[in-house]
């Protein structure tokens, strides 16, 4: 059973984890646990009220396929954590990194995406907030998750093809992945829906 560990800040954006969480566990058999700086009650943007037991540290001895970094505000703050240790280790050792949003800007600062493809809200959002970022000639301007060098990179208004790409890098059947796509997809074009 591939893992994904999912790690949320104070503040963490509510859809941008749901998806992976929500289908990732139930559906597609990933075992799915959740990280975050400090344990205990993390609240979301939403106000929804999370009780993590796990604490960063405890990621790498837990040996997940992937490490998702979930967006909020706090990643645009000096409130940030600085996780860019773990994402190095995760990547060096042949893991995934999966960043969304202001997620993305743990990646940057972590130097992950200064050779390798990516996207996020935008180039100079990237360059504005992250020190050490000099990625500035990967930046691809895209709507949709980018996937290059097991380093998964989406804007925040990307959370199903930035899921759809982590299901893929663990190996989930690419006919699932597509069900996947088409089913989250079926409410916006009108063909499939009618």
């Amino acid at each position: 059973m591939p893992k994904v560990a999912i790690i949320l800040t104070q503040g963490f954006a509510d859809w941008e984890y749901a998806l992976v969480a929500g289908t990732g566990g139930p559906f597609y058999g990933l075992e799915v646990q959740f990280f975050a700086p400090e344990a205990g009650d993390v609240r979301s943007q939403g106000g929804l009220v999370c009780v993590v037991s796990q604490r960063l540290g405890e990621i790498s001895k837990w040996s997940p396929e992937v490490v998702v970094v979930v967006g909020g505000n706090i990643w645009e703050s000096e409130n940030a954590p600085d996780i860019g240790a773990l994402l190095t280790a995760q990547h060096t050792g042949g893991g995934v990194v999966a960043g969304i949003c202001g997620g993305t800007l743990a990646l940057a600062r972590a130097g992950l995406l200064n050779e390798t493809p990516h996207t996020s809200n935008d180039a100079n959002f990237l360059g504005q907030n992250a020190k050490g970022y000099s990625g500035f000639g990967c930046f691809r301007e895209s709507v949709s998750a980018i996937s290059d060098n097991r380093v998964i990179t989406a804007p925040g208004t990307a959370p199903v093809s930035f899921t759809a790409a982590i299901f893929e890098s663990i190996g989930l059947d690419q006919e699932v992945v597509r069900q996947f796509r088409m089913m989250m997809a079926a409410e916006h074009t009108p063909e499939i829906s009618n």
